[in-house]
């Protein structure tokens, strides 16, 4: 239900959100960037926060899977992005199932496309590990952690980059029983290679028990967990989700949000039309 499949880019928008290295090359290049300007972001209890300590909100854009539309992620589109709408973070959404890493590994080259275009454009990326068909996490672990292992390496020293370790875990898959284990395996996998970089953990119902996170979150720094909000399917009772979670002292990380209903249909209400959908 929950498989976003009809739109090429979905909105994206962070909330509730020093730098250690930067390369001179990149500072020079985009000295007024927000990288540039606010470093490398940390959380302080339920902020996300740049390298002054001051609380910052990112706001961008989300790929559909890249497997279908990697055409539209490249250096040109994501500068367009950055020079007329403004975005300061870009998601490259990387499937594990459906055509994505699990049967193309390949996928991983427009992640990397992706990183450095935004690394050189002076904005944040999200490296997104796109759990959605296989439910739970674990189920492609050992392949995550290679995965991590090399992104990590790679960009350690680059303040843009955020690693999203599971984007929507669903159907059986818990907080406590799938989720948080994976979790707790996955992070030492960052952390070896890269101290400083957010990582930001998906929550059970394709990214909307929030609440459970927070009731036993996890014993890290710089952690973040997901709640995904479509204003079509979504209201206030995910909205209290998130003002509880955050009441519990954990950091909320909007990683999509989109005014349809959450299969990506948009439902109008017209004098003659009851129900129409605009594919």
């Amino acid at each position: 239900m929950f498989k976003k499949m009809i739109a090429v880019v979905s909105a994206l928008i962070i909330t509730f959100m020093t730098v250690s290295f930067v390369p001179p090359e990149k500072v020079k290049a985009e000295a007024n960037s927000v990288v540039a300007q606010n470093g490398q972001l940390r959380v302080s209890g339920n902020q996300l926060v740049n390298q002054a300590g001051e609380a910052i909100q990112l706001k961008g854009m989300s790929s559909h899977g890249l497997q279908w539309f990697g055409q539209y992620v490249n250096y040109d589109s994501i500068k367009w992005m950055r020079d007329n709408w403004g975005i300061t973070v870009f998601r490259p959404a990387m499937y594990t199932q459906d055509g994505g890493y699990i049967n193309d590994p390949s996928q991983k080259n427009k992640v990397k496309e992706a990183v450095q275009a935004a690394i050189d454009l002076g904005i944040y990326v999200i490296i997104d590990w796109h759990v959605l068909g296989e439910k739970d996490p674990n189920i492609y672990k050992e392949q995550a952690k290679g995965f991590f292992a090399e992104m990590a390496n790679l960009y350690k020293d680059y303040p843009n980059v955020i690693y999203e370790i599971a984007n929507e875990p669903n159907g059986y898959a818990t907080w406590n029983g799938h989720i948080k284990p994976y979790a707790e395996e996955m992070i030492p996998v960052i952390r070896s290679i890269d101290t400083n970089g957010i990582i930001i953990v998906g929550t059970g119902t394709w990214s909307q028990d929030v609440h459970d996170a927070a009731n036993n979150p996890i014993a890290q720094s710089n952690i973040m967990y997901t709640t995904h909000f479509y204003a079509g399917t979504h209201g206030s009772w995910l909205r209290d989700r998130i003002d509880y979670a955050r009441s519990k002292g954990v950091a909320v990380f909007i990683t999509e949000w989109g005014t349809s209903d959450a299969s990506g249909d948009v439902v109008l209400s017209l004098p003659n039309l009851k129900y129409g959908r605009i594919l």
